[in-house]
Order: C-alpha cells, then sequence, then structure tokens
C-alpha cells in the first residue's frame, strides 16, 4: 500500500503553482510558433510575436507570464490502495500548497481570490481557497493536474442546452465571435458535450488539461484512417472557428484557437447539454504523479524549445502622454502603433466603482484624469529590483458600463486595455473624441519592462486594484478605437473572415 506524506502532497502542488506562472507547456509554444509563421495579418503577427517574447523572458527570469495569474484549478485522482500520512484534508493540503506559491518572496504571485462574492469581495491575500475536483480510481498512486485559469478567459465560458436535433458546430460559430477576445486567443477551447450541465462544464474544463495535438488528428484524417465522432467534430470546429478570422486579440487573422478539445459523456434522451471554455494564450498546467516515494521531480523544460525571439519596441509613434492634448488624440487612427512615454494611472474594476460613486455623491477624486490615460491593470507585486511586476492589460469591456460617466466627468482622454469595447463604450468613445488603446494580453512581462516607476496614488486598501502612476518608456499600444468611434475589433475580424473565405461573412 501506497503511503503519501502530507509535506510531500503539499510542495509537491506548491512547486507546481510557481512551475507553470513562468513555464508554458512545450507544445503551447510549438503551436504558437507555427501560427506565427503562418499569419499574414501584420497586427496579429506583432501580438504573437510578443507573447512568444514574453514567454521566453518569463522562462528566463522566473516571473509570471500574466498578471493574471489565475484561480488555482486542482484535479486530483486518488487510487484506491492510496493511504495517506496526514492531518489536513486534501483540500486543506491543496490549499497551503496554492498559500505558499502564491506567497513565496521569489516570485510572489498576484492573488485574485476573493471572499464572500456576492458581498463584500474581499481578497484572501493568498489566492485560497483553490477549486479541487476529485476522483477515486484504481492503483495505489495520486495523480494530479495543477492549473492556473486566468479571469479573462473563464468569462468567457459558455453553457446551453440543445435540443438533441440541434448542431454543436452551428452553437459554437454562432457562439465564439460573440465571445470577443477577452480571452486572448490565440488559445484553445475545451468542449464538453452530455451528462448534465455541470458534467458538461467539467468535462469541458478537464479537456483542457490535455496536450495540443490537432496537428497529429490531422495527419491521421490524411492517412485516411477512420475518425470517431469526437474526432470529426474537432477538426471540423477546429476549420471553422479558425476561418472566422478573428485572430490573434481579435485583430484579425488566421489563427485564432490552436487546437479544439472535447470530452463527451451519455447523456439523458431529451438533453444535449454543452459547454465551452476557453484557455488563453497563458495557457498554463501540469501533471504530476505521487507514489510515495517523495515529492514530485518537475523537470524544468530547456531555453532551446523558445524560437529565439525579441521584441523591440522600435515600429511606433513615440507619444509623450505628458503633454496630451485632444487634438493629437483626434489624429490617431485605428492600427496605428503608439509608443507611450511619460506617466499614466491605473485603475480597473473595483477602483472605477468606487470612483463613479464618489462621482454620483458629488465628491471630489483622489486624482486628477484631465487630459491623462488610464490603463486597465492589476499588477503582480515586484520582486528584486523591479518597479512593478508582470503587469499586461485586463479585459475593458467589464469597464464598458463606467466609460462614459469617467470621460464626461473626469476629463479623461483614453484609457487602454485588452480586447474590444461594448457599443455603448464605443458611443462614448466617439461623443467625447476620445481614444482606446490596445495592450497585448498574455505578454504582461514584456509590458512590465516598459514602465519604469510606479507608486500607489489612491485606494490603496484595493491591493492589485488599487489607482498607480506609471512612468512608461516606449511602451507598444495599438489604436484600437479612434475618435471617431471606428473600431478595429469590429472591422479586422470581418476582412479576414472574407479572405479565408470558408464562412459566409454576416453584417
Amino acid at each position: 500500500m501506497t503511503v503519501i506524506k502530507q509535506e510531500d502532497f503539499i510542495q509537491s502542488v506548491a512547486d507546481a503553482f510557481q512551475f507553470i506562472s513562468y513555464y508554458h507547456p512545450k507544445d503551447f509554444i510549438q503551436a504558437m510558433k507555427k501560427a506565427l509563421d503562418k499569419e499574414e495579418n501584420p497586427a496579429a503577427k506583432d501580438a504573437i510575436t510578443q507573447i512568444l517574447a514574453n514567454s521566453r523572458l518569463c522562462a528566463e527570469g522566473h516571473r509570471p507570464i500574466c498578471q493574471d495569474t489565475g484561480i488555482a484549478l486542482v484535479f486530483v485522482k486518488v487510487g484506491m490502495n492510496v493511504q495517506w500520512d496526514a492531518q489536513m484534508t486534501v483540500q486543506e493540503m491543496v490549499n497551503e500548497g496554492v498559500r505558499r506559491a502564491y506567497t513565496l518572496p521569489e516570485n510572489k504571485l498576484r492573488a485574485s481570490v476573493l471572499l464572500d462574492p456576492a458581498g463584500k469581495r474581499q481578497n484572501s491575500r493568498d489566492n485560497t481557497p483553490a477549486v479541487v475536483h476529485y476522483e477515486i480510481v484504481a492503483g495505489d498512486k495520486v495523480e494530479v493536474i495543477c492549473a492556473a485559469k486566468g479571469g479573462g478567459s473563464e468569462n468567457k465560458s459558455k453553457m446551453v442546452m440543445l435540443n438533441p436535433s440541434d448542431s454543436i458546430v452551428d452553437w459554437v460559430l454562432e457562439t465564439v465571435p460573440h465571445m470577443g477576445a477577452g480571452w486572448c486567443p490565440p488559445g484553445i477551447l475545451g468542449i464538453g458535450i452530455g451528462g448534465t450541465p455541470e458534467k458538461a462544464a467539467l468535462l469541458a474544463k478537464e479537456s483542457l488539461m490535455s496536450h495540443i495535438d490537432i496537428h497529429e488528428l490531422q495527419d491521421k484524417a490524411k492517412s485516411g484512417a477512420e475518425l470517431s465522432t469526437v474526432e470529426k467534430l474537432r477538426l471540423e470546429l477546429y476549420e471553422k472557428v479558425n476561418a472566422l478570422g478573428i485572430g490573434a486579440q481579435g485583430l484579425g487573422g488566421l489563427t485564432t484557437v490552436l487546437d479544439v478539445k472535447i470530452l463527451d459523456y451519455p447523456t439523458h434522451a431529451a438533453s444535449k447539454p454543452v459547454a465551452m471554455i476557453p484557455n488563453c494564450a497563458a495557457t498554463r498546467h501540469i501533471h504530476f504523479t505521487l507514489d510515495g516515494t517523495g515529492a514530485a521531480k518537475l523537470e524544468p523544460p530547456s531555453l532551446e524549445d523558445w524560437p529565439d525571439i525579441q521584441y523591440e519596441n522600435k515600429n511606433g509613434k513615440r507619444v509623450n502622454v505628458d503633454e496630451l492634448t485632444p487634438d493629437e488624440v483626434a489624429s490617431w487612427k485605428i492600427g496605428d502603433v503608439l509608443l507611450l512615454n511619460g506617466k499614466i494611472l491605473t485603475g480597473r474594476d473595483a477602483a472605477h466603482k468606487k470612483m463613479t460613486d464618489m462621482l454620483n455623491n458629488g465628491e471630489k477624486l483622489p486624482v486628477d484624469f484631465t487630459n491623462r490615460l488610464i490603463y486597465y491593470v492589476g499588477p503582480v507585486d515586484p520582486v528584486r529590483d523591479e518597479a512593478v511586476g508582470p503587469a499586461g492589460p485586463t479585459t475593458a469591456t467589464r469597464m464598458d458600463k463606467f466609460t462614459r460617466q469617467m470621460l464626461e466627468q473626469t476629463g479623461l482622454l483614453g484609457m487602454i486595455g485588452k480586447s474590444e469595447r461594448g457599443k455603448i463604450a464605443v458611443e462614448a468613445i466617439k461623443d467625447n473624441k476620445a481614444v482606446y488603446l490596445m495592450a497585448t494580453g498574455g505578454a504582461a512581462y514584456l509590458v512590465s519592462k516598459a514602465i519604469k516607476s510606479a507608486k500607489v496614488l489612491a485606494f490603496p486598501e484595493l491591493g492589485m486594484e488599487a489607482i498607480y502612476e506609471f512612468e512608461v518608456k516606449d511602451m507598444p499600444v495599438t489604436v484600437a478605437v479612434d475618435s471617431t468611434g471606428t473600431s478595429v475589433h469590429a472591422i479586422a475580424p470581418k476582412i479576414w473572415q472574407k479572405k479565408i473565405g470558408i464562412l459566409p461573412v454576416k453584417d
């Protein structure tokens, strides 16, 4: 009988979450490099280049791939012949491992988990508790999968109860364009089919834990081998989702998904539950097995697995944001690449809620936003000589409902985030002759290299959601919505869908 010691399990979980914070899986790097090589849209190619350059920097520097270091997700399969030498429950041991990983001084990870989600939403400060899924299986080992799942991709999860005769392909192709780019494509779609609603969602999530192997499936199809229903569905969805032309970061292009993963389960005769969960460009998961001989030994990948890609902030118009004027903002057009220099402010969900509440109460804001830019970000704490830790953009659409009031009552000139803006935000930008700039999601450490100093100006109690002032040098951004209300995310995917020519373009 195998005996698993408490400390071995805890330390293995801690090591795993540190490991995946800075190492992409090798199969993901290889798939991204293939996407880069075939990409024809310069904007999408630039975004993929940033993601790959960022990935290599993180592997070298052992710093997080993304500022959103994720909610801790753990799948545990416990062999029936395993005995635990532990005083803590499995959930408690997982939580302790997560706590160690996320508070490690050498590479402190961002704590994003909030307690009392329907009420005070207070940060737990150590990213616990984890979400743990258990299964009792045959054998005398404990198999563990640790994954860090960012909120941008989790928020795009979809679930539907289809009629038995309904097409899964039709639902996916109708749904994916409405997910926008907040899930940071190119990534992976996980789809669960069957069972019950909660089973389908779990299947979709679990499917994302497997290796990228769509190329092997394509080779199998070319060889004439017989394919299962799920295999045929994967190939069809892979081709057709990419044919939507959404592309990297929603900028239009040839690769939206690197793979489509599917798991299914028997279901009721009257039902067809389907869940779809995307994995973003910060794909982070690792598998290990405990057999009673000690903690897991995680083998670091070789830097030779990464393409030797450097990203230099040379291509773009340099902008002094300390002297920004409405006239200069009005001169920018969608697709323009800007290199920002000077001081920008930060703020995201919690800060916007506090500020709009203050405005509604007639109170003066603690920060002057006149002719300033605000960056939607929740950075990782700095270590060593860093001004700030990884500081990539968060999903901008979450701030849409605050946009008009911020533009009209604070003197704000523009915003920086990731993904598209919704209709109400675009209309507010147009009416106020403002601008929305896009930074690349999944390139957080690379972005942080452009930040030379950082200080908290307001709401320190919000932790990573406080209002900072960043001094930046050549921070690369792309004009995504210009002062006329023209949006690159509304235009580019349709252009590329038409170029690809597999699917009809809808108005």
